[in-house]
């Protein structure tokens, strides 16, 4: 191949859709010195049979807007490029066989509403309307979508690649990637067996190839392959062009038409995984047998729905390969491992529905640095330690992959590879009646059970389970005193003698204050957006201890460790020390018994941190808290926590609470949450976190002339926190209307166990300007499972430890 290139700006390895849109992008942003490498041939890994379904809604606003414009894409590429993709906007089709997924699906037009997404809800009689041959003998509603659609997954491929040659962009097939050149840490090109080319960015869009190919770099995808496989049929009577695409979750099934007839395949409950000893050599254009015995398991609840399959001829059973994730989310953006290595892979069988949205946020990426918007749950960085383990990511994705169509229940935890990583305190809480969650690989309590009550979750969208037992611990929290193990907390260690220079132009608030010094700040973005939300300790002159959420820990390295300066070093200490957190308005008269620190609000104020000793155990004591009561979260080595624990229980004062009481109580006093209520698309202005932030100092810090224009300029959005009655079920994502018009949506929701109501936070959103007169003077009512609901907005904590009230 002499025509080869030997330097590029970026190469993209893979050549299915994602990789070839974008291709298409980067091309559409100017980036023409890009060249897409495809080892065989355009769509011969898994995008050939793609079964080419376009759905849009999803729980994140962002990714629903990824979606959308996959779909705005696909309406104009045709026309741009002049060749076919088979787009069709015929519309889709979801429906509801039961009280409880008709909830949910209620719950998803709410969000869809919430979003600007169209979304109408039916009678099974108007379903059957638009698709006549379903029988509906069982249903109890439908969802329709009009703007989803279908596509050829090969002709939208191909039309991609063609825009991007248009653009400039060159394309290789046959040319696989033997190595990603990699020198000092720093990509340098890739070989091919026709020569290197030199180049500072490589994107991985290489499908189930992705995890071994970016494993020989140090770069961590957790993805698995796993057969999927759907039947197309004969011509069918009545099967019309204008058919909706349809999903019976119930079923397991999905459904589009094709040539006259039906394709339709399924998510069945047990999963065949695939190439568990590596994918075979040279595997393209091919399927794998069809597993008749298999399928079986979906064809008698298909005929019942759709009786014309019980004479329909098959035309083939198509059984192919899909790279499949350990949460059904694909994964996209720069690798935590190593810089300028972009991945956008393990698209779970909707990479058609992914691929336009997919391909422009990672096209953006590649070009500034950063996602065009919160890509939060798609984002590689949400992946920890466990995931480096094959057997871990393909046990948990065989149970995401089963989970597919069932009921997306509210906080719903996963129960395989578990457990992983235990707090030392584990058989302690275990035997104390905790019911654990997991997040991260560590276990974690939930909640626990009292004598007689079962440690189980019970999942619904009215009341869960677990109800009562967090009322009990939350009432505790307000009342008495609770101790949460909290060791699965995300710590580093700052050192070195930038340490604070470094680390104060990266945090919004001033954390360059005296030793014992505790600081609650963001890290924000240059656009002002939150990037980190934690909590920051000066230990010495040039140490700094800093806590973040558990989930976090990836992302939250990352973002500190690429805006470092100096000689300044992060260190993960993770794992070196556990943390309880005592919390309630009689933490202290518990606690000073057992040590010889001054615990007084004199000689330990809010906002400070010392080393005390229990039961003759050091003890780094944070005077600070998520649930609104005096309290410290206390940081020790992991080797005396079962010794500070049992000090502190002996005393017979205190209740075991878990994360679900700590989520209630943090939303009657109004804090944040990043991943929900804050993020990279939202700034300390808009989320009331002005306080926080080092404006009157004067000094300089990431992000501080976004936040200048905004206190300048004013904000278009701001969050505020909304009350309704109590029997009223707030669990996040129900759309805010303010005097009737549709403002917004929460991003957080629950109870109020002090308070005795529902309770929502969400941003108010008017493009004209949001100002505390403008959220207060409205009437609002929330949107919930597609009802209406009176609301009361409220801009101060719902909760006050010093006096209670209700602030409207």
């Amino acid at each position: 191949m002499t025509d080869l290139p030997t330097t590029a700006r970026a190469v993209i390895i893979g050549g299915g859709i994602v990789g070839c849109s974008v291709a298409y992008h980067l091309g559409k942003l100017g980036w023409t010195d890009t060249v897409l490498l495809e080892r065989k041939k355009l769509t011969s890994g898994t995008t050939f049979h793609a079964a080419g379904l376009v759905g849009q809604l999803r729980t994140s606003a962002n990714i629903t807007q990824l979606l959308g414009h996959s779909v705005a894409l696909y309406k104009t590429l045709e026309a741009e490029t002049g060749l076919q993709t088979g787009w069709k906007m015929n519309g889709g089709l979801r429906l509801a066989c039961n009280a409880e997924r008709w909830t949910e699906v209620k719950r998803q037009a709410t969000t869809a509403h919430s979003f600007g997404l169209e979304m109408h809800l039916l009678t099974p009689k108007e379903a059957q309307e638009m698709w006549p041959l379903m029988t509906i003998d069982d249903l109890v509603g439908a969802a329709y979508l009009p703007t989803d659609g279908q596509a050829n997954p090969s002709d939208i491929t191909q039309s991609l690649a063609r825009g991007a040659r248009m653009a400039g962009v060159k394309i290789f097939e046959d040319t696989p990637v033997t190595r990603v050149i990699v020198e000092d840490g720093r990509i340098r090109g890739v070989e091919t067996p026709f020569g290197t080319i030199e180049c500072e960015k490589v994107v991985c869009c290489a499908g189930q190839w992705t995890r071994t190919l970016a494993a020989t770099v140090g770069v961590n995808v957790p993805l698995v392959s796993v057969e999927h496989q759907y039947m197309v049929t004969e011509k069918i009577e009545g099967v019309t062009t204008t058919l909706p695409t349809l999903r019976d979750p119930d079923r397991l099934t999905y459904w589009k038409e094709e040539v006259g007839g039906l394709v339709w395949g399924g998510y069945e409950p047990n999963p065949k995984p695939w190439a568990q000893n590596g994918i075979p050599e040279g595997f393209h254009f091919e399927l794998l047998t069809s597993d008749f015995d298999h399928y079986s398991q979906f064809m008698e609840d298909a005929i019942a729905r759709v009786p014309a399959l019980a004479t329909a001829g098959v035309k083939q059973l198509i059984n192919g390969p899909e790279s499949f994730t350990p949460d059904g989310n694909f994964i996209l953006g720069e690798a935590p491992e190593l810089r300028n290595f972009f991945v956008g892979a393990g698209f779970n069988a909707f990479g058609i529905a992914s691929g336009g949205g997919a391909g422009m946020a990672l096209a953006e990426w590649v070009a500034t640095g950063a996602a065009p918007y919160d890509l939060w749950p798609v984002d590689i960085r949400r992946f920890g330690p466990a995931h480096r383990s094959t057997d871990y990511v393909r046990t948990r994705t065989m149970e995401a992959y089963a989970k597919h169509y069932t009921i997306a229940w509210p906080s719903e935890e996963m129960k395989s590879a578990r457990p992983t990583r235990r707090s030392p305190l584990y058989a302690h809480l275990k035997a104390a009646g905790a019911c654990f969650g997991e997040k991260l690989g560590w276990e974690r309590p939930n909640w626990f059970a009292a004598p007689g009550e079962e440690p189980v979750d019970r999942y619904s969208y009215q009341r869960p389970g677990w109800f009562d037992a967090v009322g009990r611990e939350h009432r505790a929290a307000r009342e008495g005193c609770v101790l949460i193990d909290q060791t699965s907390f995300a710590k580093f260690t700052l050192k070195g003698p930038d340490a604070a220079k470094a680390l104060n132009w990266i945090a919004a608030g001033n954390v360059d204050r005296a030793v014992g010094s505790l600081t609650y700040t963001q890290m924000l973005n240059a656009k002002g957006g939150i990037e980190c939300d934690l909590t920051v300790v000066r230990r010495a002159a040039d140490e700094f201890y800093i806590t973040t959420g558990t989930g976090f820990a990836t992302h939250d390295f990352d973002w500190i460790s690429r805006n470092l300066c100096g000689d300044a070093h992060l260190i993960d200490v993770t794992s070196g020390s556990a943390v309880l957190s005592l919390m309630g308005p009689k933490s202290r008269d518990i606690l000073q018994p057992l040590t010889e620190g001054d615990l007084s609000n004199s000689g330990f104020p809010f906002g400070t941190a010392k080393t005390i000793f229990i039961a003759g155990c050091p003890v780094l004591a944070l005077r600070v808290t998520y649930v609104g009561e005096l309290g410290w979260e206390l940081h020790m080595p992991t080797e005396v926590a079962v010794t500070v624990y049992e000090a502190l229980l002996a005393t017979g004062q205190i209740t075991n609470a878990g994360y679900r009481a700590i989520e209630t109580l943090r939303l009657e006093k109004g804090y944040r949450a990043w991943g929900s209520d804050i993020g990279p698309d939202h700034t300390p202005v808009e989320a009331g976190l002005s306080w926080a932030v080092k404006m009157k100092s004067g000094l300089p810090f990431l992000g501080r002339d976004a936040i200048a224009a905004q206190l300048e300029n004013g904000v278009r959005k701001r969050l505020a926190t909304f009350t309704a009655a109590p029997d009223t079920i707030l669990l996040g994502r129900e759309t805010i209307y303010r005097n009737g018009q549709r403002v917004g949506w929460l991003s957080s929701g629950g109870y109020g166990h002090t308070v005795g109501q529902a309770i929502g936070i969400g941003y108010v959103r008017h493009p004209e300007g949001v100002t505390e007169d403008f959220i207060l003077s409205g009437s609002y009512e929330l949107e919930v499972a597609s009802d209406r609901v009176p609301a009361t907005v409220h801009l101060a904590p719902l909760h006050d430890p010093q006096n209670l009230r209700v602030k409207s």
